[in-house]
């Protein structure tokens, strides 16, 4: 089993940064792409960004530059640093890990989630 924990979320201004983490543990031998969503209230939740283990990144369009996504030197941790935060920014942001285990069928894992707002 794997467990998917972020942390670094919380209140802030419109154009303070913020960092979030993310650590995969556990059975986590397998772990391929990494990344982060958010979902706002009453709206479907939409990625972020995410990097595979090769060092491939995607960003969403919203991100115009503002985030940047990178893998730490520990294993399956995972960082997201946020400049220029807006408003349209505040949501809850889960990070997610995906299990690719030969001969086994391939599992994603979500993290519980950590708040942030942004306040205008």
């Amino acid at each position: 089993q794997v467990r998917v924990v972020e942390s670094g979320g919380g209140l802030v201004q419109a154009g303070d940064s913020l960092r979030l983490s993310c650590v995969a543990s556990g059975d986590a031998i397998c772990i391929s792409v990494m990344g982060w969503y958010r979902q706002a209230p009453e709206k479907e939740r939409e990625l972020v960004a995410s990097i595979a283990p090769g060092g491939n990144i995607s960003y969403a369009d919203f991100v115009q530059g503002r985030f940047t996504i990178s893998r730490g030197n520990v294993k399956n941790t995972l960082y997201l640093e946020m400049h220029s935060l807006k408003s349209e920014d505040t949501a809850v942001y889960y990070c997610y890990a995906d299990e690719r285990c030969p001969l086994l069928i391939p599992r994603t894992y979500w993290g519980q989630g950590t708040q942030v707002t942004v306040s205008s």
